[in-house]
């Protein structure tokens, strides 16, 4: 123990040492009292106590006061009343006042009125009954009473420097008070003493001399050998040193820089598209009739600002709305209805980054290897899997030859390159033939899970765009992935900002955690 203690002695600071010969000339000496008898700044005190009680040297109380007063609406209600008493005063001889005529009848404004109603309602001097305020019986026995708050009101208002306790009879009416606004101004004093602990008696019992101790050398001192006469502070080198959390990327942007560079690696070029975008970009041009249930308002966001967005120059909207009511000459039917341009117009949150394919076929030469990473809008309900606004990827090739199994073979290897290994399982999209759903499989689950679709554009979609080569589609949500490779069950957590967890959380770039 004489040991550990000795060894404990060495490893103080000077203001440590000061602050335990303080306390042991009195125990119960203050903060301010050590900082004045030892020529400290309370600061450095506190500091010193702070480090003492971390070592069980001495224990650190902490008492905060607390005063209360009257704010200058208190005091104005001290003096005139609370705005139910004046309620009560006038109802106590009409029995009744129409809320309409309730500020004139009673002096309160109408903010104060609403206020008052609550109040006299809770307190039992009135009801309400088809916009009349009538008082209550035990209203009328009030009438002529002071309320336990309003005894406060009057207590804070005869004790103007502020009051700290209150007397039994008086602690129901302080807690009507605190229940309001702007009544009760509170000021807290906090105040701290410290108490030695056996650790620290034994290090007194001990005993030790106070010098100034060298934490570093200048280079004066080394020049000219002060240095050999300092008396040096020792150091622990096993000290637990505090934990350094350097910057790192947010795990969804870990994920979407990933995906990024796997399709740069694969020839893709990048398109962003716009977060707004018309209804014709977003579903006419990918062959979603304009009676879907995917345009209703529970699944998209329609904007009134713009409300419009124009139409694509040259024939597409012509071919686009022969396709819907007919088929054109897709070998299709079409949906057998009359297509509408002011629907086609109307401006939207993106729902999907779909579009954004569609859009780049129309804008640009086959062939064509293309893929966007981009946030898209739906009017989800908020629960552990969805959310309003998230992450899509799309992929998009078209050029001459290009069949389903080279739809199969990228979608392979883009999934190799996450460190998946997939299976396939047909799937219907309304503008993709053939389409699929991508499974991945899952070893600590020892199960397959569905991660993305994907599928050959239809005719119907390809032709209005003046698309006569075949081209592939596919797609994955960011967060969707994020939530398995981070092993998270609430897709809410990726966007808490839960310090805690970003600090602990592992990231890779590449294979699975």
């Amino acid at each position: 123990m004489s040991e550990d203690i000795k060894k404990t002695i060495n490893e103080l600071h000077i203001y440590e040492k000061k602050l335990l010969k303080e306390l042991e000339a009195n125990p119960h000496a203050t903060p301010e009292e050590i900082a004045q008898n030892a020529g400290m700044d309370i600061k450095s005190v506190m500091s010193a106590a702070g480090s003492l009680a971390s070592k069980d040297i001495i224990e650190v109380d902490k008492e905060v006061q607390e005063t209360y007063s009257l704010t200058d609406d208190g005091l104005k209600y001290a003096e005139e009343g609370l705005p139910e008493r004046k309620i009560l005063d006038v109802l106590a001889e009409k029995h009744q006042i129409h809320m309409k005529d309730l500020a004139s009848e009673t002096g309160i404004d109408k903010k104060e009125a609403n206020i008052a109603i609550g109040w006299l309602r809770r307190k039992n001097w009135a009801d309400i009954d088809k916009g009349v305020v009538n008082i209550t019986d035990f209203g009328k026995d009030f009438a002529s009473k002071v309320d336990v708050d309003e005894r406060v009101l009057d207590y804070l208002k005869t004790n103007a420097d502020g009051v700290k306790f209150f007397a039994d009879d008086l602690m129901d009416g302080f807690k009507k008070l605190t229940g309001r606004k702007n009544i009760l101004k509170v000021e807290k004093e906090t105040s701290h003493s410290f108490k030695l602990l056996p650790k620290g008696e034994a290090i007194l019992k001990e005993g030790f001399t106070i010098q100034e101790q060298a934490t570093q050398l200048t280079h004066q001192q080394l020049k000219d050998g002060e240095w050999k006469s300092l008396q040096y502070r020792p150091y622990d080198i096993n000290a637990e040193a505090p934990v350094i959390f350097a910057g790192k990327k947010h795990p969804l942007r870990v994920i979407i820089d990933e995906i990024r560079e796997i399709f740069l690696n694969m020839g893709f070029s990048e398109d962003n598209g716009e977060f707004v975008e018309s209804a014709f970009w977003n579903f006419d041009s990918l062959f979603q009739p304009q009676d879907h249930a995917a345009r209703e308002m529970q699944d998209t966001f329609y904007l009134k600002n713009p409300l419009t967005c124009d139409l694509p120059d040259g024939d597409i909207v012509k071919v686009t709305a022969e396709t819907h009511e007919t088929g054109a000459d897709t070998g299709s039917i079409g949906w057998q209805y009359d297509w509408s341009e002011d629907i086609a117009r109307q401006s939207v949150l993106r729902t999907h980054t779909t579009g954004i394919s569609t859009k780049h076929l129309f804008e640009h030469e086959p062939p064509i290897k293309m893929f966007s990473v981009g946030r898209v809008f739906r009017r989800e309900t908020f629960d552990y899997k969805h959310l309003p606004e998230f992450h899509q990827v799309e992929g998009l090739v078209c050029g001459e030859g290009i069949s389903y199994q080279n739809l199969l073979g990228t979608l392979k290897e883009f999934y190799k390159k996450l460190g998946f290994e997939v299976r396939f399982r047909p799937a219907y999209f309304p503008y993709t033939y053939l389409s699929t759903e991508t499974e991945i499989y899952l070893e600590e689950k020892e199960s397959w899970i569905e991660l993305g679709g994907s599928g050959m554009f239809r005719p119907e979609v390809l032709k209005p765009l003046g698309i006569n080569q075949p081209a592939l589609a596919f797609g994955l949500g960011i967060e969707r992935l994020a939530m398995i490779r981070y092993d998270v069950a609430d897709i809410r957590m990726l966007y808490k900002s839960d310090i805690k967890w970003l600090r602990e959380l592992k990231l890779d770039n590449g294979v699975k955690l």
